[in-house]
């Protein structure tokens, strides 16, 4: 009798597990399928939980790491390029390898903790440590931020943004500023500065992020990096520029561009690298990317156009400096915006960018006398500056994007630009307070500027051991 029962409860068990197997087996139904072939499509949530697309969809997919190659373009060569131009003959080196050091030294902090400091649960400030050294960043999907983008192409294009960042900065110290200072100047400005912004701004339970986190205290909106990159890195070099002082013979020599052509280049590959800036933020091949695209086109042209004009009224003449200066305000200006607003917002504020920045950088600088080399604060501060504020009152749900209605349907063309304003007093005071408190970290430590007679010879013999051009 025993053994009897014995073998009833084992076939049982047996039949049991059998059904189970087969339960847990079942494919998805057409409908499931069919949901998730359109969850796809309109880069939605996946719908079966047994789904025939375990991972990453391929157009969206395919798109984001072009998006992450064309901002990699804007550093390396574009900005390298657009700077190195813009600088005398004996420093065009100098600029190139702070573009390559930066490069290199980002990817290291993006890859040791900055990716899980930004992108990783933690508190409203501050990511925590869940993807330290990319652990757990695969192929599949991190439906915090993408439903059909793999972790490791959201990880990488983000880091992309990470190392543009800081190189900006350069621009208004370039010249005199040692290469290993503007290492760890850059190393303690990412802990700081960046990836505690960029959390509050873009992290999922970011104190600023007011697209996604229904309890942000400020809900501010920034598509692509008006406060998080060019309020930040603008800021912060008006600071360091200040700091540091005036390039030896600065007002008393000719400090001109030493090859616009390299200049013009730069722009050209920054502006084209900018749609995987701003058209990839929207994380998707999708109706938002395309909008964006036509906005940030729209902005770059128009700004171009009306600095230029700006400059035959008050100096009778449009320089191709102005035509790139003007391009690079109107992508700056309308990065916030570029998902959120329509063809008429994308023209005022290619308008308004050619417009303010032009006096920033030709009469505001001239009137306070600082040495922003490059018009880094005149440009990114500024525009970028203008630009959140500008994405607070251009915002529209008109423009398609129907992330606007998640957490801010109430607020969107009504009270937006106090939280925008919120989070650009947020972001300024942090980027300023920080970067007097890195300066002199620096100072003390290995020095900020070389001596007057290396920085009269120049940068690229003294520095690197090379030339930028051997004539002879």
């Amino acid at each position: 009798m025993p053994m009897k029962y014995l073998l009833v409860v084992l076939t049982g068990w047996l039949i049991l597990g059998s059904t189970l197997a087969q339960a847990a087996e079942t494919p998805p139904t057409l409908e499931q399928r069919v949901a998730d072939l359109e969850a796809y499509v309109n880069n939605g949530a996946r719908v079966a939980t047994a789904s025939k697309i375990a991972g990453p969809g391929p157009g969206h997919n395919g798109w984001m790491m072009v998006s992450s190659a064309l901002v990699l373009f804007m550093t390396l060569p574009g900005l390298a390029l657009f700077y190195g131009g813009l600088v005398r003959q004996k420093n065009v080196l100098s600029v190139l390898a702070q573009c390559l050091g930066i490069a290199g030294l980002v990817t290291i902090l993006w890859w040791a903790v900055g990716y899980s400091l930004v992108f990783a649960p933690g508190n409203p400030f501050i990511g925590g440590l869940k993807f330290a050294f990319l652990r757990g960043v695969d192929s599949n999907p991190n439906t915090d931020y993408a439903g059909w983008v793999s972790h490791n192409t959201f990880a990488m294009y983000q880091m992309m943004f990470a190392i543009i960042t800081p190189a900006l900065i350069i621009g208004a110290i370039a010249e005199r500023m040692k290469f290993m200072a503007v290492m760890l100047f850059v190393t303690l400005w990412m802990f700081i500065v960046y990836f505690p912004l960029a959390h509050m701004i873009w992290g999922v339970d970011g104190l600023m992020n007011g697209v996604w986190n229904a309890s942000a205290k400020i809900k501010a909106i920034d598509f692509a990096g008006g406060t998080v990159v060019h309020m930040s890195s603008g800021w912060s070099a008006l600071i360091l520029c200040l700091i540091l002082g005036k390039r030896v013979g600065f007002g008393k020599e000719i400090m001109a561009p030493h090859n616009m052509v390299l200049c013009m280049v730069g722009t050209g590959m920054l502006w084209v690298g900018w749609y995987g800036f701003n058209a990839g933020s929207a994380v998707a091949a999708d109706g938002v990317a395309s909008n964006a695209f036509m906005t940030t086109t729209l902005a770059a042209a128009i700004a171009s156009v009306s600095w230029a004009v700006c400059e035959i009224l008050t100096r009778g003449k449009a320089s191709i400096l102005g035509f790139c200066s003007g391009v690079v305000a109107g992508l700056v200006v309308i990065t916030p915006a570029c998902g959120f607003v329509t063809a008429t917002g994308a023209v005022i504020i290619g308008v308004i960018a050619g417009i303010v920045p032009f006096f920033a950088v030709m009469k505001l600088k001239a009137k306070l006398g600082y040495d922003d080399a490059l018009d880094t604060f005149g440009v990114h501060a500024v525009g970028g500056t203008i630009g959140a504020l500008l994405t607070g009152f251009l915002a529209t749900h008109a423009s398609g994007n129907t992330n606007l209605a998640t957490n801010l349907k109430d607020i969107v063309g009504h009270t937006l630009w106090l939280h925008q304003l919120a989070a650009m007093g947020l972001t300024l005071v942090l980027a300023v307070a920080a970067t007097v408190v890195i300066a002199y970290i620096v100072k003390v430590t290995v020095g900020l500027r070389p001596t007057p007679d290396v920085e009269r010879q120049g940068l690229d013999i003294n520095e690197h051991g090379e030339e930028g051009y051997i004539l002879e």
